[in-house]
């Protein structure tokens, strides 16, 4: 297995999409109702969740739209990638969630319901997300999440854990892919430098394992219990011997 077949695992098991494309159709053709009660974004996306998070409100698939997101790993990344984009504005100071709504009305002229500030991390992403919507009496049980590719499986984990009656949709905010020599199949606005994709990607797995490393139930029981396919752990291993696992920052634990 090369290298680039193993990211491509990787990448296909966690960019996980469950439709095609993010429209009224889509979802009727999949789950049977046109719109979600709630479509979230999560802060730890690249720039290219901002985007789908505009498309979508312009197909008009949920009935509220929040975008969850404080401060946390990745937010340097994000506030260095929006600035050309907001030139009126200085990102240095701002969450993540409060990026991507001035994003939202700065480039599509369209913005979320509410905005979650406080969370740090993709557990507490989901926790106060939850409050929020208890706060705010959201109905939520439908819900399409919308969270950094690399991210996406590990935050659907998560809210099943917390509200295992919400049907979750997935729609990650990319798909990403690679060639031999390592070059992504397609550009993706704000995405990772390869080598650093590739550390996600090897995190992810290592989260998502139910066993006492882990974040499953067994585990550190952060997320619910998730199966990993041995083509995975294979993939998994193939870049382990060249690349490192990133570990959580304990800055952000929550």
């Amino acid at each position: 297995m090369t290298a680039a077949e193993s990211i491509n695992i990787l990448s296909r098991f966690l960019n996980i999409r469950d439709v095609p494309v993010l429209t009224q159709s889509a979802l009727q053709s999949r789950f049977g109702f046109p719109k979600a009660d709630v479509m979230v974004l999560f802060g730890g996306s690249i720039m290219a969740g901002g985007d789908v998070l505009a498309k979508a409100i312009h197909e008009d698939v949920a009935k509220r739209y929040i975008i969850v997101g404080g401060a946390g790993h990745t937010t340097p990344v994000l506030r260095e990638k929006m600035q050309p984009f907001l030139p009126h504005l200085d990102t240095s100071a701002m969450q993540e969630a409060e990026i991507f709504q001035c994003y939202l009305q700065c480039r599509y002229g369209v913005q979320a319901d509410f905005l979650e500030t406080a969370s740090t991390n993709c557990g507490n992403n989901i926790t106060h997300l939850l409050l929020l919507l208890e706060k705010e009496k959201i109905p939520h049980e439908s819900m399409i999440l919308t969270q950094d590719g690399s991210m996406q499986r590990r935050m659907g984990a998560t809210l099943r854990k917390f509200a295992p009656n919400t049907q979750i949709i997935h729609f990650s905010c990319y798909e990403a892919q690679v060639k031999e020599d390592l070059s992504y199949t397609q550009a993706i606005p704000g995405m990772w430098g390869i080598d650093h994709y590739i550390t996600l990607l090897l995190g992810e797995i290592a989260r998502l394992r139910d066993d006492e490393q882990g974040y499953g139930p067994r585990g550190k029981n952060f997320i619910a219990h998730e199966d990993i396919p041995e083509q995975v752990e294979k993939a998994f291993r193939t870049l382990n011997r060249y690349y490192e696992v990133r570990f959580a920052n304990p800055e952000f634990a929550g």
